[in-house]
Protein backbone atom coordinates (compact mmCIF):
# COMPACT_ATOMS: atom_id res chain seq x y z
CA UNK A 1 0.00 0.00 0.00
CA UNK A 2 1.62 3.45 -0.95
CA UNK A 3 2.11 6.12 1.82
CA UNK A 4 -0.07 8.51 2.16
CA UNK A 5 -0.04 11.86 1.07
CA UNK A 6 1.96 13.84 3.66
CA UNK A 7 -0.96 17.47 2.25
CA UNK A 8 -3.76 15.62 2.99
CA UNK A 9 -2.69 14.20 6.62
CA UNK A 10 -1.82 17.72 7.07
CA UNK A 11 -4.94 18.71 6.44
CA UNK A 12 -6.81 17.16 9.07
CA UNK A 13 -6.63 17.75 12.53
CA UNK A 14 -4.78 15.77 14.48
CA UNK A 15 -6.61 13.12 17.12
CA UNK A 16 -6.92 14.85 20.46
CA UNK A 17 -8.92 14.47 23.84
CA UNK A 18 -11.79 16.95 24.93
CA UNK A 19 -11.15 18.23 28.14
CA UNK A 20 -14.54 17.12 29.54
CA UNK A 21 -14.56 13.51 27.97
CA UNK A 22 -14.65 11.33 30.97
CA UNK A 23 -17.32 13.39 32.38
CA UNK A 24 -19.88 13.51 28.96
CA UNK A 25 -19.69 9.48 29.21
CA UNK A 26 -20.27 9.81 33.06
CA UNK A 27 -23.35 11.97 32.09
CA UNK A 28 -24.63 9.85 29.16
CA UNK A 29 -23.92 6.25 31.26
CA UNK A 30 -25.83 7.64 34.37
CA UNK A 31 -28.64 8.73 32.29
CA UNK A 32 -29.09 5.35 30.75
CA UNK A 33 -28.58 3.78 33.78
CA UNK A 34 -31.75 5.87 35.25
CA UNK A 35 -34.22 4.59 32.61
CA UNK A 36 -33.33 0.73 32.21
CA UNK A 37 -35.64 -1.66 32.60
CA UNK A 38 -34.87 -5.60 33.56
CA UNK A 39 -33.66 -7.60 30.40
CA UNK A 40 -35.83 -10.13 28.69
CA UNK A 41 -34.64 -13.41 28.17
CA UNK A 42 -36.77 -15.44 26.02
CA UNK A 43 -36.30 -19.35 25.22
CA UNK A 44 -35.86 -19.53 21.15
CA UNK A 45 -37.45 -22.58 19.76
CA UNK A 46 -34.66 -22.77 16.45
CA UNK A 47 -31.38 -22.58 17.93
CA UNK A 48 -29.12 -25.24 17.93
CA UNK A 49 -29.85 -28.47 19.73
CA UNK A 50 -26.63 -28.73 21.88
CA UNK A 51 -26.78 -25.31 22.88
CA UNK A 52 -29.72 -23.08 24.48
CA UNK A 53 -30.53 -20.26 22.83
CA UNK A 54 -32.36 -16.55 24.28
CA UNK A 55 -33.78 -13.94 22.14
CA UNK A 56 -32.36 -10.90 24.22
CA UNK A 57 -34.37 -7.72 24.77
CA UNK A 58 -32.36 -5.04 26.96
CA UNK A 59 -32.86 -1.30 27.65
CA UNK A 60 -30.35 0.62 25.55
CA UNK A 61 -29.91 4.58 25.36
CA UNK A 62 -32.45 6.85 25.45
CA UNK A 63 -35.08 3.97 27.11
CA UNK A 64 -35.00 1.83 23.53
CA UNK A 65 -35.05 -1.48 23.64
CA UNK A 66 -32.30 -2.88 21.93
CA UNK A 67 -32.04 -6.83 20.72
CA UNK A 68 -29.75 -9.33 20.55
CA UNK A 69 -29.03 -13.29 20.91
CA UNK A 70 -27.70 -15.47 24.29
CA UNK A 71 -26.14 -18.83 23.58
CA UNK A 72 -24.82 -21.02 25.91
CA UNK A 73 -23.49 -24.96 26.21
CA UNK A 74 -27.26 -26.79 26.95
CA UNK A 75 -28.11 -27.03 30.78
CA UNK A 76 -25.33 -24.00 31.46
CA UNK A 77 -27.84 -22.06 33.63
CA UNK A 78 -29.22 -25.49 36.13
CA UNK A 79 -25.40 -26.15 36.24
CA UNK A 80 -24.99 -22.63 37.31
CA UNK A 81 -27.53 -22.69 39.82
CA UNK A 82 -26.03 -26.62 41.19
CA UNK A 83 -22.58 -25.36 41.23
CA UNK A 84 -22.58 -21.83 42.08
CA UNK A 85 -20.07 -20.85 39.16
CA UNK A 86 -21.53 -19.36 35.99
CA UNK A 87 -20.16 -19.78 32.68
CA UNK A 88 -17.18 -17.17 31.06
CA UNK A 89 -19.37 -14.74 28.55
CA UNK A 90 -18.36 -13.22 25.64
CA UNK A 91 -20.02 -10.23 24.22
CA UNK A 92 -19.67 -9.44 20.62
CA UNK A 93 -20.44 -6.52 18.70
CA UNK A 94 -21.07 -6.34 14.90
CA UNK A 95 -19.28 -4.93 12.02
CA UNK A 96 -20.42 -2.25 9.79
CA UNK A 97 -24.26 -2.37 8.47
CA UNK A 98 -24.62 -5.86 10.24
CA UNK A 99 -27.65 -7.40 12.23
CA UNK A 100 -27.59 -9.72 14.76
CA UNK A 101 -28.84 -12.48 11.97
CA UNK A 102 -30.70 -16.11 12.94
CA UNK A 103 -30.84 -18.02 15.46
CA UNK A 104 -28.38 -20.48 14.13
CA UNK A 105 -26.13 -18.26 13.22
CA UNK A 106 -22.83 -17.48 15.16
CA UNK A 107 -22.35 -20.54 17.13
CA UNK A 108 -18.36 -20.19 17.48
CA UNK A 109 -18.18 -18.91 21.01
CA UNK A 110 -20.51 -20.72 22.86
CA UNK A 111 -19.35 -24.08 21.06
CA UNK A 112 -16.04 -23.56 22.86
CA UNK A 113 -17.98 -23.34 26.32
CA UNK A 114 -18.57 -19.80 26.44
CA UNK A 115 -21.69 -17.87 27.03
CA UNK A 116 -21.93 -15.70 24.28
CA UNK A 117 -24.15 -12.49 23.87
CA UNK A 118 -24.41 -11.31 20.59
CA UNK A 119 -25.87 -7.98 20.29
CA UNK A 120 -27.84 -5.89 17.64
CA UNK A 121 -27.04 -2.68 16.15
CA UNK A 122 -29.18 0.16 16.02
CA UNK A 123 -30.32 0.93 12.90
CA UNK A 124 -28.54 -1.84 11.03
CA UNK A 125 -29.03 -5.40 9.58
CA UNK A 126 -28.72 -4.08 5.59
CA UNK A 127 -25.39 -5.99 4.54
CA UNK A 128 -25.09 -10.05 5.23
CA UNK A 129 -27.16 -10.02 8.42
CA UNK A 130 -30.95 -9.63 9.55
CA UNK A 131 -31.43 -6.87 12.07
CA UNK A 132 -34.30 -6.40 14.03
CA UNK A 133 -33.03 -3.04 16.30
CA UNK A 134 -34.51 0.64 15.00
CA UNK A 135 -33.03 3.70 15.81
CA UNK A 136 -35.40 5.80 16.60
CA UNK A 137 -33.37 8.84 16.07
CA UNK A 138 -33.99 10.04 12.54
CA UNK A 139 -30.82 10.85 10.29
CA UNK A 140 -30.79 14.69 10.49
CA UNK A 141 -31.41 16.68 7.21
CA UNK A 142 -27.69 16.82 5.29
CA UNK A 143 -26.26 13.28 6.91
CA UNK A 144 -24.46 11.58 4.22
CA UNK A 145 -25.72 8.18 3.89
CA UNK A 146 -24.41 5.80 6.49
CA UNK A 147 -23.78 6.24 10.22
CA UNK A 148 -20.76 8.74 10.55
CA UNK A 149 -22.42 11.95 10.16
CA UNK A 150 -25.75 11.25 11.63
CA UNK A 151 -25.65 13.84 14.31
CA UNK A 152 -21.95 15.45 13.81
CA UNK A 153 -23.00 18.65 14.58
CA UNK A 154 -22.63 17.83 18.69
CA UNK A 155 -21.41 14.92 20.22
CA UNK A 156 -24.87 14.91 22.10
CA UNK A 157 -26.32 13.99 18.96
CA UNK A 158 -24.66 11.48 17.48
CA UNK A 159 -25.16 8.32 16.55
CA UNK A 160 -22.08 6.58 18.36
CA UNK A 161 -23.06 8.36 21.49
CA UNK A 162 -26.01 5.89 21.07
CA UNK A 163 -24.46 2.62 19.91
CA UNK A 164 -21.31 3.03 22.39
CA UNK A 165 -24.36 3.13 25.18
CA UNK A 166 -25.88 0.23 23.68
CA UNK A 167 -23.24 -1.88 24.14
CA UNK A 168 -22.28 -0.96 27.46
CA UNK A 169 -25.62 -1.88 28.26
CA UNK A 170 -24.90 -4.68 26.68
CA UNK A 171 -22.43 -6.11 29.17
CA UNK A 172 -24.34 -4.89 32.00
CA UNK A 173 -27.25 -7.35 30.64
CA UNK A 174 -24.76 -10.03 30.26
CA UNK A 175 -23.81 -9.90 33.68
CA UNK A 176 -27.21 -10.16 34.63
CA UNK A 177 -28.46 -13.56 33.57
CA UNK A 178 -27.94 -16.39 35.86
CA UNK A 179 -25.60 -18.75 33.55
CA UNK A 180 -23.01 -15.79 33.38
CA UNK A 181 -20.31 -15.22 35.95
CA UNK A 182 -20.32 -11.63 35.93
CA UNK A 183 -16.94 -11.22 36.57
CA UNK A 184 -15.26 -12.94 33.52
CA UNK A 185 -16.45 -10.86 30.71
CA UNK A 186 -14.94 -10.47 27.35
CA UNK A 187 -15.77 -8.25 24.58
CA UNK A 188 -14.91 -8.34 21.16
CA UNK A 189 -15.88 -7.66 17.61
CA UNK A 190 -14.40 -7.00 13.70
CA UNK A 191 -14.14 -3.85 12.07
CA UNK A 192 -17.12 -1.34 13.73
CA UNK A 193 -17.43 -4.34 16.33
CA UNK A 194 -13.48 -3.81 17.26
CA UNK A 195 -14.32 -0.31 17.76
CA UNK A 196 -17.08 -0.92 19.81
CA UNK A 197 -15.14 -3.29 21.92
CA UNK A 198 -12.92 -0.43 22.29
CA UNK A 199 -14.82 1.82 23.72
CA UNK A 200 -16.69 -0.73 26.02
CA UNK A 201 -13.37 -1.05 27.43
CA UNK A 202 -12.60 2.15 28.41
CA UNK A 203 -16.47 2.87 30.06
CA UNK A 204 -16.73 -0.54 31.93
CA UNK A 205 -14.65 -1.27 34.70
CA UNK A 206 -14.16 -4.75 35.48
CA UNK A 207 -13.79 -6.38 32.35
CA UNK A 208 -11.53 -9.52 31.87
CA UNK A 209 -10.60 -9.29 28.21
CA UNK A 210 -10.69 -7.29 24.86
CA UNK A 211 -10.19 -8.32 21.75
CA UNK A 212 -10.55 -6.05 18.86
CA UNK A 213 -9.85 -6.92 15.17
CA UNK A 214 -8.94 -4.47 12.77
CA UNK A 215 -10.57 -1.82 14.98
CA UNK A 216 -12.82 1.09 13.19
CA UNK A 217 -13.54 4.43 14.92
CA UNK A 218 -9.61 4.52 15.85
CA UNK A 219 -7.95 7.32 15.07
CA UNK A 220 -10.88 8.76 13.19
CA UNK A 221 -8.82 11.82 11.28
CA UNK A 222 -5.91 9.69 10.42
CA UNK A 223 -8.78 7.00 9.18
CA UNK A 224 -10.46 9.85 7.03
CA UNK A 225 -7.21 10.89 5.52
CA UNK A 226 -5.84 7.38 4.96
CA UNK A 227 -8.62 5.19 3.80
CA UNK A 228 -9.79 4.12 0.44
CA UNK A 229 -12.93 2.50 0.86
CA UNK A 230 -16.36 3.84 3.03
CA UNK A 231 -17.35 4.13 5.55
CA UNK A 232 -14.52 6.82 7.02
CA UNK A 233 -15.25 8.10 3.11
CA UNK A 234 -18.53 9.25 4.51
CA UNK A 235 -16.60 11.96 6.18
CA UNK A 236 -14.95 12.98 3.71
CA UNK A 237 -17.70 13.40 1.69
CA UNK A 238 -19.65 15.48 4.13
CA UNK A 239 -16.61 17.65 4.40
CA UNK A 240 -16.73 17.99 0.59
CA UNK A 241 -20.12 19.99 1.02
CA UNK A 242 -19.28 21.57 3.89
CA UNK A 243 -15.85 22.55 4.13
CA UNK A 244 -16.43 25.25 7.01
CA UNK A 245 -17.88 22.45 9.06
CA UNK A 246 -14.13 20.84 9.53
CA UNK A 247 -13.36 21.73 13.27
CA UNK A 248 -16.47 20.97 14.51
CA UNK A 249 -16.88 17.63 13.19
CA UNK A 250 -13.85 16.28 14.52
CA UNK A 251 -14.24 17.68 17.76
CA UNK A 252 -17.56 15.85 17.91
CA UNK A 253 -15.87 12.68 16.66
CA UNK A 254 -12.80 12.98 19.65
CA UNK A 255 -15.62 12.17 21.92
CA UNK A 256 -16.34 9.05 20.35
CA UNK A 257 -12.85 7.91 19.02
CA UNK A 258 -12.06 4.09 19.82
CA UNK A 259 -8.18 5.18 20.44
CA UNK A 260 -9.35 7.84 22.88
CA UNK A 261 -11.48 5.58 24.94
CA UNK A 262 -8.43 2.77 25.07
CA UNK A 263 -6.17 4.82 27.01
CA UNK A 264 -9.13 4.32 30.12
CA UNK A 265 -8.77 0.03 29.51
CA UNK A 266 -6.98 -1.90 31.94
CA UNK A 267 -8.04 -5.63 30.85
CA UNK A 268 -5.83 -7.72 29.07
CA UNK A 269 -6.26 -7.32 25.16
CA UNK A 270 -5.21 -9.11 22.15
CA UNK A 271 -5.63 -6.94 18.92
CA UNK A 272 -4.71 -7.53 15.00
CA UNK A 273 -4.22 -5.20 12.34
CA UNK A 274 -3.92 -6.17 8.44
CA UNK A 275 -1.87 -4.67 6.36
CA UNK A 276 -3.65 -4.15 2.79
CA UNK A 277 -6.43 -3.10 4.65
CA UNK A 278 -8.46 -0.34 3.21
CA UNK A 279 -10.93 0.33 5.32
CA UNK A 280 -9.81 0.47 8.54
CA UNK A 281 -6.11 1.92 7.67
CA UNK A 282 -3.33 -0.06 9.64
CA UNK A 283 -1.84 2.78 11.21
CA UNK A 284 -4.99 4.40 12.48
CA UNK A 285 -5.55 0.62 13.93
CA UNK A 286 -1.90 1.05 15.52
CA UNK A 287 -2.63 4.02 17.35
CA UNK A 288 -5.68 2.69 18.77
CA UNK A 289 -2.90 -0.12 20.13
CA UNK A 290 -0.06 2.10 20.79
CA UNK A 291 -2.59 3.98 23.29
CA UNK A 292 -4.30 0.92 25.11
CA UNK A 293 -3.85 1.60 28.29
CA UNK A 294 -4.20 -2.05 29.89
CA UNK A 295 -1.67 -5.48 29.05
CA UNK A 296 -2.13 -5.81 25.34
CA UNK A 297 -0.47 -8.10 22.44
CA UNK A 298 -1.38 -7.13 18.57
CA UNK A 299 -1.35 -9.80 15.63
CA UNK A 300 0.09 -8.32 12.55
CA UNK A 301 -1.25 -9.95 8.91
CA UNK A 302 1.17 -8.09 6.42
CA UNK A 303 -0.96 -9.97 3.09
CA UNK A 304 -4.52 -9.56 4.84
CA UNK A 305 -7.07 -6.50 3.93
CA UNK A 306 -10.26 -6.00 6.25
CA UNK A 307 -10.99 -9.85 6.81
CA UNK A 308 -7.86 -9.27 8.97
CA UNK A 309 -6.57 -12.58 10.12
CA UNK A 310 -10.26 -14.27 9.47
CA UNK A 311 -10.03 -17.87 11.07
CA UNK A 312 -6.72 -17.88 11.49
CA UNK A 313 -7.07 -15.30 13.91
CA UNK A 314 -10.28 -16.86 15.12
CA UNK A 315 -7.93 -19.13 16.23
CA UNK A 316 -5.33 -17.30 17.76
CA UNK A 317 -8.11 -15.22 19.85
CA UNK A 318 -9.57 -19.08 20.85
CA UNK A 319 -6.45 -20.09 22.41
CA UNK A 320 -5.20 -16.18 23.96
CA UNK A 321 -8.88 -16.54 25.81
CA UNK A 322 -7.97 -19.83 27.09
CA UNK A 323 -5.40 -18.88 29.08
CA UNK A 324 -7.37 -15.45 30.38
CA UNK A 325 -10.31 -16.82 31.21
CA UNK A 326 -9.69 -20.83 31.82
Amino acid sequence: MPSPDPARLSAVPALREPDDFDAFWTRTLREADSRAQPPRFTPADCGPALLDTYDVTFTGYGGAPVRGWLRTPAGAEERAGRTGRGLACVVEFLGYGRGRGLEHENTLWACDGYAHLLMDTRGQGWSAAVGDTPDPVPAPHGAVPGFLTRGLESPEDHYYRRLFTDAVRCVATARAHPAVDPARIAVTGVSQGGGIALAVSGLVPGLAAVMPDVPFLSDIPRGVAEAEQPPYTEIAAYLSLYPDRTEGAFATLAYLDAAVHASRASAPSLFSVALRDGICPPAACRTAFDRYAGPKQIRTYPFNGHEGGGPHHQRAQRAWLRTILP
